[in-house]
């Protein structure tokens, strides 16, 4: 077999961070060792599974992942487990996965892979790997793009073992962060995602408190974005300014990712979330108060010492505030954080809570769609859907990648729609969960506020 047919088959857990790792690692080999990707697992040559190890729902996901491949692996094939999983429990999974796993590498040396895999070495470096300018292959879009500004975690929530595994704060320069946006604007791409545990401290490991805002400012300038947003902002490092600094920019839209976790004011202090209920709100408010504002959230249900009345604030609170769009985790009971050993709340009655809140969000989340039907707003034609092959996939432009959802295109007014362009469409109905679309012309690029 020669170098030009190495087939390299990689799975990607957990979040879209890890998806930038995998996408370097990618480019790594094929410019290294000339590997080709595959989705065939049983005919690569090396298979790579970039675990996610936050909660136990994904550690689980992981090793099931992990056993899967290696039972569906061709005699001769490598298998490696990177990642957040394989670097929290570096001392247990080489020992017990052994025979399934050929190299275990933790969160450090995504930029190493073509030589840990030609040395077959087991490495786990003292720091987490930050990409610096090294290329990437782009996985998962022909026009969408995450950028990851930061790793690692200076917050001390009492629910998250990121820190522990992933380190504390490091910021990614400005400048190249700006050469890769330009790098990739010059190969197609016009969308992109900023994304770390923790963006809206982005710099303050440099002593910088406004460096969001500097680093929107450099984006703003670049030619080529047409779109961009920011996520994960932390209710205690995001302020009034920066919310104004992202509706004042000209590439941002107005969308606010802000995972609060929770409402209730003793809560936010037992989860040691750095701000009260007060000022959360307040923050809230004027994410809402802004134009055309999307404002995203996520919460948690069941962390110990969550009372009824407790939930029954969360409830009250998203029945009034209407967010655009939700996420909610169950409360997953992880070594070396803080709220291990406190008193922990029954699973049974954990699922309960979030039997209730699910239907909550899901009755807003089809009331926002139903209220977008007759609108028309530029929407990205990503290719054709899988409902259908009859109807294309589509996704507002201001929607965040993959997570707010898809818009089904079942009739068009031009002729020879191009997969990764933005057309100006008309949503027609609400199909069950699903908004149909009519496509109407090219978009004309005006503003996107």
């Amino acid at each position: 077999m020669t170098d030009k047919n190495k087939k390299l088959f990689i799975t990607t857990l957990g979040c879209t961070k890890n998806q930038v790792d995998s996408e370097v690692m990618i480019a790594q080999l094929k410019n290294s060792d000339n590997y080709c990707l595959t989705d065939n697992e049983a005919e690569a040559d090396l298979i790579i599974i970039n675990s996610c190890g936050f909660i136990n729902s994904a550690k689980k996901e992981s090793i099931e992942k992990t056993l899967e491949l290696s039972r569906q692996k061709k005699d001769g094939a490598t298998l490696v487990l990177t990642g957040c999983l394989s670097e929290r429990y570096k001392n247990e999974l080489p020992v017990e996965m052994k025979n399934e796993v050929d190299i275990f590498t933790g969160v450090g040396d995504y930029n190493n892979i073509a030589e840990l895999v030609k040395n077959r070495e087991n490495r786990f470096s003292e720091h987490s790997y930050l990409i610096k300018n090294e290329s990437r292959v782009i996985t998962g879009s022909i026009s969408h793009a995450y950028i990851k500004i930061g790793e690692g975690c200076n917050q001390t929530c009492s629910f998250c073992a990121i820190p522990s595994f992933k380190g504390k704060l490091q910021s990614r320069p400005i400048e190249l962060i700006a050469d890769e946006v330009r790098r990739l604007v010059s190969q197609g791409f016009y969308d992109f995602s900023f994304i770390s545990q923790d963006s809206s401290s982005y710099l303050r490991d440099f002593g910088i408190r406004d460096g969001l805002e500097k680093l929107i400012d450099e984006i703003d300038k670049i030619d080529g974005v047409v779109s961009a947003r920011i996520l994960y902002l932390y209710p205690s490092t995001t302020s009034m300014k920066l919310i104004n600094k992202i509706a004042e920019s000209n590439k941002f839209h107005n969308y606010f990712d802000m995972p609060v976790q929770h409402i209730s004011e003793k809560m936010l202090k037992v989860m040691k979330r750095g701000l009260g209920r007060a000022g959360t709100e307040s923050l809230l408010r004027e994410m809402r108060s802004i134009p055309k504002s999307f404002v995203r959230t996520a919460f948690i249900i069941g962390h110990p010492e969550e009372q009824r009345s407790d939930f029954d604030e969360i409830l009250k609170f998203i029945r009034e505030f209407r967010f655009d769009m939700i996420s909610v985790f169950a409360y997953s009971n992880e070594e070396g954080t803080s709220a291990y050993s406190m008193n922990q709340v029954a699973d049974r009655e954990i699922e309960r809570r979030m039997r209730r809140i699910e239907e909550v969000i899901e009755e807003q989340r089809i009331e926002n769609l139903q209220k977008m039907v007759g609108f028309e707003f530029p929407v990205v034609i990503n290719g054709e859907s899988e409902e259908s092959e009859f109807l294309l996939s589509g996704k507002a432009l201001h929607w965040g990648e993959e997570i707010d959802g898809e818009i089904l295109i079942n009739d068009r007014e031009i002729e020879n729609v191009v997969f990764g362009k933005i057309y100006l469409c008309k949503i027609t109905e609400l199909a069950g969960d699903y908004l149909m679309a009519t496509v109407l012309n090219e978009w004309n690029g005006e503003k996107i506020k």
